[in-house]
């Protein structure tokens, strides 16, 4: 899988053990030329270090995709920069510990409103914004989770903005599709991130995962970037609108 010539944005890379990151690092092998982004300044130097370890030199923009004026300020760089782009990988989830701690039946209003927001909403600012820039077509990627599906302990309102994330795959597929501009998810199976060290117990969900899947093995994030790639690839340009699992096969198993 090739992505010579390619350029792509990724949001949402944390720390090496991010998703976002692993696709990131696949892309770059596979020849794409990149722009990284980072929420804040505590994750600068960590996006700014990873970068360093990818084989060309990548557009390094600050975007908190809660804020429409630097999703703007965003993608204009990256028109002045880049000139256009191919793909998006979008990579950003939040919600407060305390929502996915709590029971559901106390998911306070802004806890809600800010799971959506940032969780599915800016995929459709995304959307919007990279649009212009896509003359060519291109893909949109997204990352979600069974939670989206099927209650999960302590996943709560997360899954219920994964739900939101994946419907909105649905309907920019449609929107997008007319100008040749595909939009997939990958629903992973769960890997140890930064993001999941805010759900209680996750390591006893990584046993379940284990006993259970067909697989009967974890998910690595390896496969989730080999897989990245291929969906933002010209291998998969008849894919649009799926959700497709990397997750060992958990997600067929009844019991």
């Amino acid at each position: 899988m090739t992505l010579t010539g390619k350029k792509g944005l990724v949001l949402g890379v944390a720390n090496k053990r991010s998703l976002a990151w692993a696709i990131a690092k696949r892309a770059s092998e596979a020849g794409a030329e990149l722009a990284l982004t980072f929420q804040g300044e505590r994750l600068e130097e960590n996006v700014r270090e990873l970068a360093g370890t990818l084989a060309r030199e990548s557009l390094i923009v600050p975007c908190d995709v809660a804020a429409d004026d630097q999703i703007e300020a965003l993608f204009a760089r990256i028109r002045e920069s880049m000139g256009r782009l191919d793909f998006v990988v979008h990579g950003a989830a939040f919600a407060p510990r305390e929502a996915l701690s709590a029971p559901f039946s106390q998911t306070t209003r802004e806890a809600f409103r800010m799971a959506l927001d940032i969780s599915a909403y800016s995929l459709v600012a995304l959307a919007r914004g990279a649009q212009p820039l896509m003359t060519e077509g291109g893909s949109l990627l997204t990352l979600t989770y069974l939670g989206a599906e099927r209650v999960l302990p302590n996943y709560n309102v997360m899954g219920v903005a994964k739900a939101a994330l994946e419907c909105s795959v649905r309907y920019l597929a449609a929107d997008l599709g007319p100008q040749n501009i595909r939009v997939n998810a990958i629903s992973a199976g769960p890997v140890k991130t930064l993001a999941a060290a805010g759900i209680s117990g996750f390591s006893d969900i990584l046993g379940v995962y284990r006993e259970r899947a067909p697989l009967r093995r974890n998910t690595e994030s390896g496969e989730v970037g080999d897989t990245g790639v291929f969906l933002i690839g010209d291998a998969a340009r008849g894919i649009t609108g799926e959700v497709l699992y990397v997750d060992g096969g958990y997600h067929v198993m009844g019991m």
